[in-house]
């Protein structure tokens, strides 16, 4: 059995006209609408919020890999504002058991460009919440979501 530990974020932003891609969409007339991101796998296809290992050799600590796979997988450059509680799940790759940590941060977007992201994502866009929820892929990132928009809606009305 072998164990990994990643990192990544949940990145938000309040804005009153930029949707999808970064276009206007019907609708978008309130201000300060909140804008969640998500990133297209280019491997299983699923929406996912960024994240990725945790550079041990580096001793890089679980907040820099959740900055640096953020800006690497979306583009995206963000502000931590709080740890989520980790989700911890079992994979099988190339015959082997993994278990896999992954410590999530709600982050406040700070600019950078969602078009140059790395090969790992085919796609990066912003959703509305209720979007969000519908398009992640995994059971355990909508649960996390779940319980992490209340949070988020407090940071981006303060």
């Amino acid at each position: 059995m072998k164990f990994e530990f990643s990192a990544g974020g949940i990145v938000y932003k309040k804005d009153p006209s930029t949707g999808s891609a970064g276009s206007p969409q019907a609708g978008s007339g309130q201000e300060d609408k909140l804008w969640i991101l998500l990133a297209k796998h280019s491997h299983h296809k699923g929406w996912v919020f960024p994240k990725g290992l945790i550079d041990h050799d580096k001793k890089e600590t679980k907040e820099q890999a959740a900055l640096r796979e953020v800006k690497e997988e979306s583009g995206a450059d963000g502000v931590i504002e709080k740890a989520l509680e980790p989700i911890t799940y079992w994979y099988v790759w190339e015959k082997e058991r993994i278990e896999k940590t992954v410590y999530y941060f709600i982050m406040k977007y700070n600019g950078g460009d969602i078009t140059e992201h790395d090969f790992e994502m085919e796609d990066v866009r912003w959703f509305t919440p209720e979007k969000a929820l519908e398009t992640l892929a995994h059971k355990g990132e909508k649960d996390l979501f779940k319980k992490a928009l209340p949070i988020i809606k407090r940071f981006a009305n303060s």
